[in-house]
């Protein structure tokens, strides 16, 4: 097999076309007939009209990120018209509102020493950690998997509930996707030697209650353990995958698509952003973006030796 059928059958396994751009996939279902002529509806043109505007208010929501914070409710049933077919105006908000205050987190103490520790201390200390609360509602907390001296280190947000339920990050088909992704570079979280198999850690060792996005608390109290994981693991490169590994590491509120195609570093050790398999799963389009970024830390890891 050749070098360039080879590179078509790894991109195939992880479901990233051969060539770029993108081009959309012919459709297996037949074509639709024809629909009968309906009959037409005078009150349409301002119908959609109202469609596009509330479209708006969500994007803008969604950009701000008021709508998560639930500041800026969104009702998909249409307003009461006023005059001319117009909606009436939103109430506007008074100076005086009291502002949204951060979610204050019950916290206990940080192990002591964690800098210092080596492997089996720990694995201890994240075991029995109980820094926020997110120990009262985990299963067990997620250590981290693979070679202890890998030259890779895989970097990813938080525990899911299967993550939670085994003990180990990435199951599932976001796992499934990750093990593809790294088995087109020649690597795997399987035994193998440290120049192929890679060591996989979250930012958070235990699971948010019903899969939540990790309180920055939260990120703080756990922070300590990642560190000391890439202090002890002293891996070539770092592959930060996802907005809250990202933001752990580089200390950025930058989009990934911002930060990514740029090497990076922590420690010392250089790092690519990419994109969480899960969001991957949700947007197909962006696996050539990622194959990209895979590439970028192949690069770098021939870089460095």
């Amino acid at each position: 097999m050749s070098w360039t059928e080879r590179q078509r059958a790894m991109l195939r396994e992880i479901g990233i076309p051969s060539f770029w751009p993108v081009e959309a996939e012919p459709s297996e279902a037949p074509p639709a007939q024809a629909a009968a002529p309906q009959a037409v509806d005078p009150d349409q043109p301002m119908r959609r009209i109202a469609a596009v505007a509330e479209e708006t208010i969500q994007r803008a929501a969604g950009a701000t990120g008021l709508a998560d914070a639930g500041e800026l409710p969104v009702q998909p049933s249409a307003r009461p018209a006023g005059p001319a077919g117009r909606a009436p105006a939103a109430p506007a908000r008074t100076s005086n509102a009291p502002s949204a205050k951060p979610t204050e987190l019950p916290l206990g103490p940080r192990p002591v020493g964690v800098e210092t520790m080596d492997w089996p201390a720990l694995r201890d200390a994240v075991a029995s950690c109980q820094a926020c609360s997110l120990c009262q509602s985990r299963t067990q907390a997620v250590f981290g998997v693979g070679n202890e001296q890998a030259q890779w280190m895989i970097v990813g947000e938080a525990p899911g509930e299967q993550e939670d339920k085994q003990g180990e990050p990435f199951v599932g088909r976001a796992g499934q996707l990750l093990d593809r992704m790294l088995a087109a570079l020649d690597l795997t979280r399987a035994e193998a030697e440290a120049t192929r198999q890679v060591f996989i850690a979250n930012v958070l060792k235990c699971r948010p209650p019903a899969n939540r996005n990790p309180q920055p608390q939260e990120v703080a109290q756990c922070e300590p353990y990642l560190q000391r994981q890439i202090a002890l693991v002293q891996p070539k490169v770092i592959l930060a995958m996802g907005r809250f590994a990202v933001q752990s590491l580089l200390k950025s509120t930058e989009p990934i698509g911002k930060l990514r195609g740029r090497v990076h570093e922590v420690a010392g050790v250089p790092v690519i952003v990419t994109y969480h398999p899960a969001y991957l799963l949700r947007s197909p389009a962006d696996k050539a973006l990622a194959w990209d970024d895979l590439c970028l830390a192949r690069e770098v890891m021939r870089s460095r030796g």
